[in-house]
């Protein structure tokens, strides 16, 4: 015998009503699974229980994504009725729910990423909240290094450069002491010429310098008269023949 149909209406009992619901919702939730690998297709699904707990299955775990795509398309809808018909009646209040309803999914969306309200998830939704955290934290790991790998570098690029100005410095220093020795040691020298100069000037400058010259000279007169005096009076005491042997 093949399965009877089921009549669709509410389930009284409380129990039967809660089982129904956890296994048609896990059917629910594997067939919007299905439906997205097997037919490529985007699928969000949204279900709020009796006691408001929320159970949402997204391809990609991206509902933003899904709920902006279906804003947009709903978005081009509206404004197509509203060229045609411009008495749309409810279209405002229809986008004020809808934006009312997309700021609370942010807002729960943020207090899981900060770890708040996390005892309505079930433990795929915790499975896929913390595979996003890891990715997030992964591409902020990465974004931190590469913004240190580049500091360190450029700091590098400037110690390298520093080095370099610090050896022309250097250099430079080095190439100025040796040119102040060698101005230092012709100043010298200059300095002990000008100094001998100014001996030898006040020595030539000097009234007794004359003197000492003309005395000098009187000196040397005196013994040569001497000595001549001298020589002609050997020449009186010897003989006319011996001289001429000694000149001979």
């Amino acid at each position: 015998m093949g399965r009877g149909r089921v009549q669709l209406k509410r389930i009284e009992n409380k129990i039967n009503r809660q089982v129904t619901f956890s296994k048609r919702r896990s059917g629910l939730l594997k067939k919007a699974h299905e439906i997205s690998v097997l037919c490529d297709a985007e699928v969000g699904l949204i279900v709020f229980s009796t006691k408001g707990k929320l159970f949402e299955y997204a391809t990609d775990s991206c509902m933003e994504r899904i709920l902006e795509r279906y804003e947009r398309y709903s978005y081009a809808e509206r404004q197509l009725v509203a060229t045609t018909d411009h008495s749309y009646p409810g279209s405002w209040t229809l986008e004020h729910a809808k934006l009312k309803a997309r700021l609370e999914v942010l807002q729960r969306n943020q207090r899981h990423y900060m770890g708040e309200d996390l005892d309505s998830l079930s433990m795929k939704e915790l499975q896929n909240l913390e595979q996003q955290l890891d990715s997030a934290l992964k591409h902020i790991r990465s974004r931190k290094n590469q913004l240190m790998h580049e500091s360190i570098s450029e700091l590098q690029k400037k110690d390298k450069a520093l080095q370099e100005q610090n050896n022309q410095l250097s250099k430079k220093v080095k190439e100025r002491e040796k040119e102040l020795a060698q101005q230092n040691q012709w100043e010298q020298q200059n300095q002990e010429l000008n100094s001998s100069s100014f001996v030898l000037q006040q020595q030539l400058d000097s009234p007794n310098l004359g003197e000492a010259y003309q005395s000098t000279a009187e000196e040397n007169g005196e013994v040569e008269r001497g000595s001549n005096s001298q020589q002609q009076t050997a020449n009186t005491v010897m003989p006319p023949w011996m001289i001429r042997h000694l000149n001979g």
